[in-house]
């Protein structure tokens, strides 16, 4: 495939089939990806490759609480887990809120979950002294999962970068032994999709842009 064409068809992938996903094939995806570009080029990327079934139950499982939140917060208009406007979401609604099963099932029907991690003692946090969530340390490792999902595309794989079990970080941590240096960033689960889209809906350049300043006109041909 064509660098363009991989770019436009890497989708979120989250139904798979049961195709196999050797490891030799997990190795080269893993081999191509790891050029991207990190902070100094510190590379402090880490993957944990998950293929017991019992342990990927429990990463399904603990979707759970962060999931209900957001379909909560999704039912009455939030963005949900904003970091800039208050929820007013109620602990009732939480509760009431039904989880799409496609939410836990990605995790226990691919082949595979790859864990991505960052070592936050190789990471330059720029943005750590501002009044607002942190965004900065992600350039470090997000770069290389996206890496991660496009070569899985060339090879007729995919997958789709997960946070919901984040929420439960110390949990995760503790279940795969991670030192305390390092934050989990993405879960992973890849597999070989039902469905191969090959035609995503994305905002026009257009839309996106802007020349000189936050108001200013779009970029156009």
């Amino acid at each position: 495939m064509q660098l363009y064409e991989v770019m436009r068809s890497t989708f979120a992938a989250r139904d798979f089939t049961d195709d196999p996903l050797p490891d030799d094939v997990i190795f080269e995806i893993l081999d191509n990806a790891r050029f991207a570009p990190s902070g100094g080029n510190r590379q402090g990327n880490k993957v944990i490759i998950v293929r017991d079934r019992e342990a990927r139950a429990q990463l399904a499982k603990i979707v759970e609480p962060a999931a209900k939140k957001y379909v909560a917060q999704m039912q009455i208009g939030e963005s949900p887990w904003n970091t800039v406007i208050p929820t007013k979401v109620t602990p009732s609604q939480i509760e009431q809120a039904v989880v799409p099963e496609m939410l836990f099932d990605q995790y226990k029907s691919a082949q595979v979950v790859l864990l991505f991690l960052v070592n936050l003692e190789l990471v330059a946090s720029m943005d750590s002294e501002l009044d607002r969530v942190g965004v900065i340390s992600g350039a470090s490792i997000y770069p290389f999962v996206w890496n991660v999902l496009m070569a899985a595309r060339q090879l007729g794989f995919g997958g789709s970068i997960t946070t919901l079990p984040i929420a439960q970080e110390p949990f995760i941590k503790d279940m795969f032994h991670i030192p305390s240096n390092f934050a989990v960033c993405a879960l992973v689960p890849m597999g070989r999709p039902k469905k191969q889209l090959t035609k995503l809906s994305r905002r026009p350049v257009e839309e996106i842009t802007a020349l000189e300043t936050f108001n200013g006109a779009p970029l156009t041909k």
